[in-house]
């Protein structure tokens, strides 16, 4: 398992929001709602389509190629046309510091 990245400041992401991030070479998408942050990887699991792009509704991000709705929470697969869950990181704040620490 990696270390924790510092990813982002506080005040780069609006409540609702995203961010797409690098950490340890892999494109991640850090999501901030209600106060609380989240990470998925940058990939919809039917066509590896930029879940970055998509559309953030709730705790719900959108594929913009094919509508496959992920739950930003968990990365569990909500619709189709995706069948697999996609992977969540953990993330953590100190101070104004948003870190991101990738699950294998």
């Amino acid at each position: 398992m990696s270390d924790f990245v510092r990813v982002a400041s506080l005040s780069e992401i609006p409540d609702p929001g995203k961010k797409l991030v690098e950490v340890d070479d892999a494109l991640v998408v850090l999501f901030r709602v209600g106060g609380q942050f989240y990470c998925l990887d940058d990939v919809c699991t039917h066509d590896g389509g930029p879940l970055g792009e998509g559309r953030l509704t709730g705790y719900e991000i959108h594929c913009p190629r094919h509508g496959a709705r992920f739950d930003i929470r968990s990365g569990k697969v909500l619709s189709m046309p995706a069948t697999e869950d996609t992977r969540a990181h953990e993330v953590k704040v100190e101070g104004d510091a948003v870190y991101v620490r990738l699950n294998e």
